[in-house]
């Protein structure tokens, strides 16, 4: 094992990319959006499609086509094959055969993860990726529409309160609502805000599935002390978008009275199959919408350090804890080969053992509690248990040694 090349060759990564791949990303080319794609994206959403770059009346910048697109190249190149979940990397925004650009910095992806930890290591990396740019001070807005049949139950009551307060409306409300009652809760438009603070929260409707699935997502963000509130008008388009629906905003804007977006990201839960695809795919991206402030981060970087460890974490516990196991080591530039949206140990081992790492990082439910880890050589099975306030420092000493070898 000594004997391993200690770089990694890549391609289609920049060095802002670098922070994605720590995280367990891979790097590839974005697809492009064909007309068949776009197309898809006409007929599923019908009149609902919007054929430019501006997004109106305050909707999230989330376009049906770029999933539709990311979807068909997941089965195209029988990324199923894959081990799942499918982490992509796309360092430009997936490409339009009639626009020169969408209004996009980057892209992250999970396929084939229906479990919370992927929105927060999307929300994780997005915000570390931000920080690289300069955006240190960020804040998540999230929101929950729940699965189809949470939506309908939603829907359903939206649409009753709308009716009933049908005559208090300006006649652009009264557009609105007659578009999607959705596009009415969403918008920004002062007229409209007084009568949508009444309205009902989509959170009220959530199966139970749906809502534990919101819980779980925002104890990541708590044992990550990352800073959230929940935004009940932060809604996706329910023709496509499912569960959670959630933003990164720049949380220095707030003593100017509004917010700017910095990333955006949605569930499309069952995309794949509204399509007629012959495999269901789960999927979840976020999407930065930043221009870019540090032009040396668009660097193209061709190799990375290989990692000289695994990492498995075991039980809700450890689970809440692996990202910033990965924050910590991702600081000192200490890669892992991870697996964290799987929850059994014989799962785990199976997706990482093909690297054939010396090192093992394990963290129990006891060693969660006790702040610690299990750091063990795969050769001999010697073992250390070491805190995780002392593991950068650890880790980096004995990947030292080891490419001294």
């Amino acid at each position: 094992m000594a004997n391993q090349p200690k770089f990694i060759p890549f391609e289609h990564l920049d060095k802002i990319g670098e922070i994605a791949v720590y995280y367990g990303f891979a790097p590839m080319k974005s697809p492009a959006i064909s007309k068949a794609d776009l197309d898809a994206a006409k007929g599923l959403l019908d009149g609902d499609y919007i054929d430019d770059e501006t997004e109106s009346h305050g909707r999230l910048p989330l376009h049906a086509e770029e999933k539709i697109s990311i979807i068909r190249a997941y089965h195209s190149e029988n990324m199923h094959a894959l081990p799942q979940p499918v982490m992509l990397y796309y360092k430009d925004p997936c490409r339009n055969s009639k626009r020169s650009h969408y209004h996009r910095y980057a892209d992250l992806e999970i396929l084939g993860a229906s479990g919370p930890i992927a929105e927060a290591a999307l929300i994780q990396t997005g915000r570390a990726m931000l920080a690289a740019e300069g955006y240190e001070n960020t804040m998540v807005e999230i929101n929950s529409i729940g699965d189809h049949d949470s939506i309908v139950r939603f829907v359903k009551e939206l649409t009753a309160y709308y009716r009933k307060n049908i005559n208090d409306m300006t006649p652009e409300c009264r557009q609105l609502f007659k578009t999607d009652p959705f596009e009415l809760l969403s918008s920004h438009d002062d007229s409209c805000r007084e009568l949508n603070a009444g309205a009902p929260r989509a959170m009220d409707f959530l199966s139970e599935t749906s809502r534990r699935h919101l819980e779980e997502i925002l104890e990541y963000l708590e044992t990550l002390e990352i800073p959230y509130r929940i935004n009940n008008g932060l809604i996706g388009n329910r023709k496509y978008c499912t569960e959670t629906v959630f933003s990164i905003v720049n949380a220095d804007d707030s003593q100017k009275g509004s917010q700017h977006i910095l990333a955006v990201g949605a569930r499309y839960n069952g995309l794949s199959k509204r399509l007629n695809m012959k495999r269901d795919i789960q999927g979840v991206g976020l999407s930065l919408l930043i221009k870019e402030n540090k032009s040396g981060l668009r660097k193209p970087l061709t190799k990375l350090k290989r990692p000289i460890a695994s990492f498995i974490q075991l039980g809700l516990e450890s689970k809440l804890l692996s990202l910033q196991v990965i924050e910590a080591l991702r600081q000192v530039k200490i890669p892992l080969y991870v697996s964290l949206a799987k929850d059994r140990l014989g799962a785990q081992v199976s997706s990482i053992e093909k690297y054939h790492t010396p090192y093992i990082i394990v963290m129990g439910k006891k060693e969660a509690v006790d702040r610690t880890v299990i750091v063990r050589r795969t050769d001999t099975h010697s073992q250390d248990i070491v805190p995780l306030s002392d593991l950068p420092k650890y880790m980096k000493k004995i990947e030292d040694q080891y490419f001294k070898k």
